[in-house]
């Protein structure tokens, strides 16, 4: 209910931006570029959205593990790669099972795991080069012919391209489910080749800082007057927005860019779409690997997906003679106390890394709303799926699929409809 008595008008904006994620920030930027009168209100006490990174005794902790492909078109243009001094992955990945450990890899980017990678156990010779046949044949497409391809999920869609059980299973449920965020392989085959082209075609990195440096490099160009933090916006009417404390701010345009649970009345959605992770830190005297690599749990009977110990990609990560280890859980038992949880975790880990039982829990995050559900994507919007009325428009990687990308680019896309029909 607003609050009249407290209702204060500020100065009339060009455009409100509601929300300081990736996307309401690629909009801004934008815009400030094109000479508009701006203003971003974020309902939280920092820029990022899902994109941010806390400090912890010395520890660097993204929100969830994160990546930035740096083969995405939008990241190319909108951020400065060599700021953020950014610390790769190898390509590949240790794969955790019933037998052991072993390692996949790329052996066009990294020739050194060619024999490694064709000793493996997990698929055969035949999955390997069907693998290479299909990192060659995507890499010749472009991303437009990608989403305009029938749809099917990826799960139906690796079995036509005729991969084994074994390798499906060993490989890429895990791989996939660490970035789909849903097990079953039910996403789109779309997302499954746009994401297998981007971990083909470039590297894999986090920023040396955390990921928080990609929304805080963003936001560089605003002024103080032009971000409000700690301001939840809870109704639009016309061309005002209304918070929660009853304050109103007006202006001639306002984009929507929270996510998809967090937009405002009358356009909230009743039902949103969604996918879960849970995230554990822990802290280790002594690392699982010292590569920088994610390791993929592809036992039948698992509680933990993937791993990766973050002080082995940036140092920054980490205080010295301190390792980082984080732990992805995918469909998490929320019904399971916390302090089970990491009991669990332990228990599980250390077939492969006895050491594991001397780890201390550092913080665990659950995030409820991780990625959109991504069963139908696309890579372009329409006019009516970002005009919400006559000086409403919307964004957000729920718009086209769960990417840093798509975020990047609805943003940039309803940006230049508004610059385009202001003139």
């Amino acid at each position: 209910m607003i609050l009249l008595n407290k209702i204060r008008q500020s100065n009339m904006e060009d455009v409100i931006i509601i929300g300081g994620g990736i996307s309401g920030l690629c909009a801004a930027k934008v815009l400030k570029a094109s000479g508009k009168k701006i203003k971003i209100i974020e309902g939280t006490a920092a820029v990022g959205g899902r994109v941010q990174t806390d400090r912890r005794d010395g520890f660097l902790l993204d929100r969830g593990f994160q990546v930035l492909l740096t083969a995405y078109p939008e990241a190319k243009n909108f951020l400065d790669y060599k700021a953020l001094d950014l610390r790769a992955f190898e390509p590949g990945a240790i794969v955790l099972n019933e037998n052991g450990r072993t390692l996949i890899g790329d052996p066009l980017r990294k020739p050194s795991h060619l024999i490694k990678t064709l000793m493996s156990p997990v698929g055969n010779l035949n999955d390997k080069l069907k693998m290479l046949g299909l990192k060659l044949n995507l890499g010749n497409q472009t991303l437009e012919q990608i989403f305009g391809k029938n749809e099917q999920t990826t799960l139906a869609y690796l079995k036509t391209k005729g991969f084994s059980e074994r390798m499906i299973a060993q490989f890429f449920k895990p791989f996939m489910t660490g970035i789909f965020l849903e097990p079953e392989l039910q996403t789109s085959s779309r997302m499954f080749e746009f994401v297998f082209k981007m971990f083909s075609e470039a590297d894999t990195c986090v920023p040396s800082k955390g990921m928080g440096q990609i929304p805080l490099q963003l936001a560089q160009s605003l002024h103080s007057d032009e971000l409000l933090l700690n301001t939840y916006v809870e109704q639009i009417e016309s061309n005002s927005v209304y918070t929660r404390l009853g304050e109103k701010y007006s202006a001639k345009k306002i984009i929507i860019a929270t996510d998809a649970q967090q937009i405002p009345q009358p356009f909230a959605k009743l039902e949103v779409l969604k996918k879960s992770v849970t995230t554990i830190y822990f802290t280790a005297n002594k690392a699982p690997f010292n590569i920088p690599i994610i390791a993929l749990n592809a036992s039948k009977q698992k509680l933990v997906n993937n791993i990766a110990v973050m002080s082995a990609v940036s140092e920054q990560y980490a205080p010295k003679e301190k390792a980082l280890v984080c732990v992805s859980i995918i469909n998490n038992d929320l019904s399971i106390k916390a302090v089970d949880l990491i009991s669990k975790v332990i228990q599980e880990l250390k077939f492969w890394y006895p050491d594991a039982v001397t780890w201390e829990h550092l913080k665990t995050y659950h995030i409820d709303y991780a990625l959109p559900k991504d069963d139908s994507v696309s890579h372009n919007l329409k006019r009516e799926q970002i005009k919400l009325g006559e000086n409403i428009y919307i964004c957000g990687d729920h718009l086209l699929n769960g990417s840093i990308n798509a975020a990047m680019k609805s943003g940039r896309i309803v940006a230049e409809e508004i610059i385009q029909t202001s003139t």
